[in-house]
């Protein structure tokens, strides 16, 4: 699946959409470029899940818990992880395999620790479309 975006607005309801159809144990793994917008896009999947908070990127906590009265979400963000072996010491397994709905920023940093079943979604900039057109593509990716 393709979705076009021409702003930011436009990228935050398409994480919004997403997030309304998540289900309890699904892990969405993001990828892209620094100043992409995959906080934009996070921020709108976690409107979509029921989440009024603020959304940050835990750029250097690892990972951020936000939770509502049906369901947990964990945002991770491995931008700073430099060995896949770095998500044992956090717990990992205890955040990706029960209920949760997961989103991983920089997924691809840690890819042979993804299940198969993970949703990935992959969000490129094309400067000759637009200052502010992104291209997000959701599908599987090459392990």
């Amino acid at each position: 699946m393709i979705y076009k975006s021409f702003s930011a607005e436009e990228t935050k309801e398409i994480g919004r959409n997403m997030g309304d159809k998540a289900e309890k144990g699904q892990i969405y793994c993001l990828l892209g470029d620094l100043g992409v917008g995959k906080t934009v896009f996070t921020k709108g999947f976690a409107e979509g899940l029921g989440i009024n908070e603020h959304i940050t990127s835990p750029t250097f906590t690892i990972v951020n818990e936000y939770y509502t009265d049906k369901l947990k979400f964990n945002h991770f963000d491995v931008y700073r992880i430099d060995d896949p072996d770095e998500m044992y010491e956090i717990g990992y397994e205890e955040y990706f395999y029960n209920d949760a709905v997961c989103l991983v920023e920089w997924a691809d940093l840690i890819k042979e620790l993804m299940p198969k079943e993970a949703i990935w979604i992959n969000i490129e900039k094309d400067l000759d479309k637009g200052i502010d057109y992104r291209k997000i593509t959701v599908g599987g990716i090459d392990k």
